[in-house]
């Protein structure tokens, strides 16, 4: 039995011959993930993407694609989106990495500085509202695509991961590691930084290759407070559930949550709350986390009036760590939109450090890893203007049997290497256990 409706085939095969991108909307009751797991191996692009409120969207292939690189790369692709005309209702997703160059090594193929995509399937869903959306590109032949959608049918519910043996590496070696962290406290104590973000990567060498999407199943099921999600490309899938929300435009709201400081979860509800209070008392997690709250609220100021700052951090509690979070709030001003607020809120100071420009120099010169899309964005825009993009953390590139995964600390002065070494841990666990569970 097929899995999409027999309704969208109906409305598919009739579709007309014409100019420009030609549409199909129909209601279902489908999980976008499931449509994803289902149709991922068709085509050479797939996206999923979870929010913390409940929206669920997934997209297979592309009716139109966009990427570009250097300093620019936010505006361009804005230029690029508006030039293509969206249809009504379209939902474009859009990813892209820490640095501006974008990925550089070979096991990041496919991934672009920023990529913006509009689906050739996208599905949407919303608490009990689900709908799925077929755009054909002009030129595009309906009744050979729906045959292909045909073929679609409903995923087995994934079992756990069982990858046989597997080999675990440190890149790079934690000793060197925490080296790197110590040089950085001497920069920041010599006064050349305030605060820097290093990060290190995991390789998990499995007898086989795990799917990618499975795995997403398995972190959006975990960690339903997350942005839990997957990009496909290039043969790799980028995949993790983040908590951290970059940035998001609903109307003329503009919304942020800066999370900066951390610390485990307790394994009793007593333990947990001494762990919370212990982090909202520290001096090291509030200055580190002050640091990041007034960078971007002064770059939000270019965008925005009418900006909410609390002026104490909340704690954002998820499985593993829980987390300084300040929720910051505006109204996005005339003439400003999605890419352009990205363009100068990103890097913060939460994945990259500050001063900005010496943070990213320092980072340059001392981080021995291509960071890829890790610390840089997945989410979604519409023609409305309406957005939402999740910093990408708590992720990995999963290419075959290995799965370069990514974590990183936001050094201080009263950094300590070790402290630093014990966050890590605790953000790369979720993927880590999934993989080596065996």
């Amino acid at each position: 039995m097929t899995l999409l409706p027999e309704q969208l085939f109906t409305r598919l095969e009739d579709l007309e011959a014409g100019p420009g991108y030609r549409v199909v909307e129909v209601e279902t009751d489908l999980d976008p993930l499931a449509v994803v797991r289902a149709g991922s191996h068709l085509f050479g692009m797939a996206v999923f993407l979870s929010t913390p409120s409940g929206e669920r969207m997934g997209g297979l292939g592309s009716a139109w694609r966009g990427s570009t690189a250097g300093s620019e790369r936010f505006t361009e692709i804005s230029y690029a989106i508006a030039d293509i005309g969206l249809p009504v209702g379209a939902t474009v997703f859009t990813g892209f990495s820490f640095a501006d160059s974008g990925p550089l090594e070979e096991s990041w193929a496919g991934f672009a500085a920023v990529d913006a995509v509009l689906p050739v399937v996208t599905m949407v869903a919303n608490g009990s509202v689900s709908t799925v959306r077929v755009t054909v590109a002009p030129g595009g032949d309906p009744a050979a695509l729906s045959n292909v959608l045909r073929s679609l049918r409903s995923p087995a519910h994934p079992p756990p991961p069982d990858l046989g043996d597997h080999i675990i590496e440190s890149h790079p070696h934690v000793a060197d590691w925490r080296a790197e962290v110590a040089e950085a406290v001497a920069a920041i104590r010599a006064g050349h930084l305030q605060k820097v973000v290093l990060a290190r990567s995991v390789l998990v060498r499995s007898a086989m290759a795990p799917d990618g999407f499975d795995l997403v199943h398995h972190l959006d099921h975990a960690y339903p407070g997350c942005f839990s999600f997957g990009w496909a490309a290039g043969g790799s899938v980028f995949v993790g559930s983040s908590p951290e929300l970059l940035l998001s435009v609903s109307g003329r709201e503009v919304r942020t949550n800066p999370l900066a400081g951390s610390a485990a979860r307790g394994e009793g509800e007593l333990e947990d709350r001494a762990l919370g209070d212990s982090l909202m008392a520290s001096r090291k997690d509030r200055v580190e986390h002050a640091l990041v709250v007034d960078d971007v609220a002064a770059r939000l100021q270019a965008h925005a009036t009418d900006l909410t700052v609390p002026d104490v951090p909340s704690l954002r509690k998820v499985a593993t760590v829980q987390h300084l979070s300040t929720d910051i709030r505006g109204v996005l001003l005339e003439g400003s939109g999605l890419f352009g607020v990205l363009a100068d809120l990103h890097p913060t100071p939460a994945v990259g450090g500050t001063p900005r420009a010496d943070a990213t120099a320092f980072i340059d010169k001392i981080e021995g890893i291509d960071r890829g899309w890790y610390a840089g964005g997945i989410g979604w825009v519409r023609p409305s203007g309406d957005g939402t993009v999740a910093l990408a953390l708590r992720c990995g590139l999963i290419r075959g049997s290995t799965a370069h995964l990514y974590a990183g600390a936001g050094i201080v002065a009263d950094s300590d290497p070790d402290r630093e070494l014990s966050e890590t841990r605790l953000k790369l666990r979720p993927l880590l256990e999934l993989l080596a569970a065996g």
